[in-house]
């Protein structure tokens, strides 16, 4: 398949200190992914791509909090988001 005829995906997490884990705000394919990703980009929020990560957040139901098992790479990747937006610079081997 060419890049062309992939079809995009997305997935937006919300989380809150209130919560027990991040939930499953959105998900969608083609045009639905697209609107996500422009909506998130229009407010300022991150996006990262991550096709491993994006296939198993596909799997979770809308409004669902993410499974125990995507915990530690959730909390990684929002720790790297929170290192980026506050300008800290990241570790070597973190690149």
């Amino acid at each position: 398949m060419s890049p062309r005829e992939t079809r995009q995906e997305a997935v937006a997490l919300a989380y809150s200190a209130a919560d027990k884990a991040p939930r499953v705000v959105a998900k969608g394919r083609g045009l639905i992914a697209e609107q996500i990703i422009a909506r998130a980009r229009e407010h300022g929020v991150f996006v990262h791509e991550s096709p491993e990560l994006l296939a198993l957040l596909m799997q979770v139901d809308l409004d669902a909090r993410i499974p125990s098992q995507l915990y530690v790479a959730v909390a990684e990747l929002l720790a790297w988001i929170y290192r980026l937006e506050h300008g800290q610079t990241l570790p070597q081997n973190a690149q």
